[in-house]
């Protein structure tokens, strides 16, 4: 049933261009794979200590603890809470993971790595640049 939802959704997404911004976070759900997302969702229910369904500084803090990291200063949390719009629930947990994997194809990657090579475009790298 949830991809059946998941389905109407989207569709509805595509008939409501006015509103299309408003239902950008809702619908990060359909940038990933059902699988993805339960992997997403083991995750931040690993990371959301005291499972108040929302991750916080203090989560962070006993997350990294927990994995033997003991020193995290509070601005360097405090800094990564602040990348999201908005308390970190799932969905903006999924909008955060959906920012940071845009556009890390492979392809895009190699594509850029080249460009570095090939400053003028010119579509080849002699072995001496």
């Amino acid at each position: 049933t949830d991809y059946t939802f998941q389905a109407s959704r989207k569709t509805k997404k595509k008939e409501g261009g006015a509103k299309r911004a408003q239902r950008a976070s809702s619908n990060v759900f359909s940038m990933f794979e059902q699988t993805q997302i339960q992997e997403f969702k083991e995750a931040f229910t690993l990371i959301d200590q005291n499972r108040d369904g929302f991750i916080d500084k203090e989560d962070l803090k006993d997350t990294y603890a927990s994995l033997g990291k003991l020193n995290v200063k509070d601005s360097e949390l405090e800094d990564m809470l602040k990348e999201a719009t908005g308390p970190v629930n799932f969905t903006m947990f999924l909008n955060l993971f959906g920012e940071k994997l845009h556009g890390t194809d492979p392809e895009d990657t190699l594509l850029n790595a080249f460009k570095m090579f090939d400053p003028d475009a010119k579509g080849f790298v002699h072995k001496d640049e």
